[in-house]
């Protein structure tokens, strides 16, 4: 089968272990600011641009966008603690299969709704700053976390893909998968290790739904 040119990676859930780092991290910035969210309204914004996922749980109100920005503050503060403590592992395989797709000819890109800070620091932790992968989107540097292709189409830009349908996107929620069909990519890859379950995953636009990133070669084998 032929295979892509380009794979897009989302980053926690799909290629780094999630162990509920990020949704307690939510809980507490927004607890810390007077908020109560259910899990299921977290859930909901699992995969979006964490701005655009804190401005959505913030009351309305003339204030949001201040209140939504020191959350925001908070959040990135409990998040890293979170990550000192608990430490930042790969999914296994992860490592392997970028590794491969790259030995192959086939570009990486990781992309991510968290701000390029946060971003550095995780992959830092993971020895993977430099050479995991040809370019890395972050959620501040684009106009539209997910579910808007923004990120997708950032990442063919960064490395001069003209056709979505040359690209691979792989992620671990619906809002990976709706990111994936509205930029038209030709392989629209659902993994299982991170956020959403497969009867949530499975109703959401794809092509393939696969354990982990530890067998997506087998999609072109």
């Amino acid at each position: 089968m032929k295979a892509p040119v380009l794979v897009v990676f989302d980053l926690a859930g799909t290629t780094v272990e999630d162990r509920g780092q990020v949704p307690a991290a939510f809980a507490a910035a927004l607890a810390a600011h007077g908020i109560t969210v259910s899990p299921d309204q977290i859930d909901r914004v699992r995969g979006a641009s964490k701005r655009q996922a804190i401005l959505q749980l913030a009351p309305p109100g003339p204030r949001q966008a201040e209140d939504a920005a020191r959350i925001y503050a908070s959040f990135r503060g409990e998040l890293a603690g979170r990550y000192a403590t608990d430490g930042v592992r790969p999914i296994a395989g992860a490592d392997g299969a970028m590794a491969a797709l790259r030995a192959r000819g086939i570009r990486v890109a990781l992309t991510t709704g968290f701000d390029r800070e946060t971003t550095g620091l995780l992959l830092t932790r993971l020895g993977w700053l430099d050479g995991i992968a040809d370019t890395i989107v972050c959620g501040d540097d684009v106009a539209q976390g997910r579910p808007a292709p923004d990120l997708i189409l950032r990442a063919m830009h960064n490395l001069g893909v003209a056709s979505p349908v040359a690209v691979a996107s792989v992620g671990d929620t619906t809002l990976d998968l709706e990111a994936g069909a509205r930029a038209g990519v030709g392989w629209n890859v659902g993994v299982l290790s991170g956020a959403h379950r497969r009867d949530a995953m499975a109703r959401a636009p794809h092509t393939h739904l696969i354990a982990s990133v530890a067998d997506l070669l087998k999609v072109w084998t």
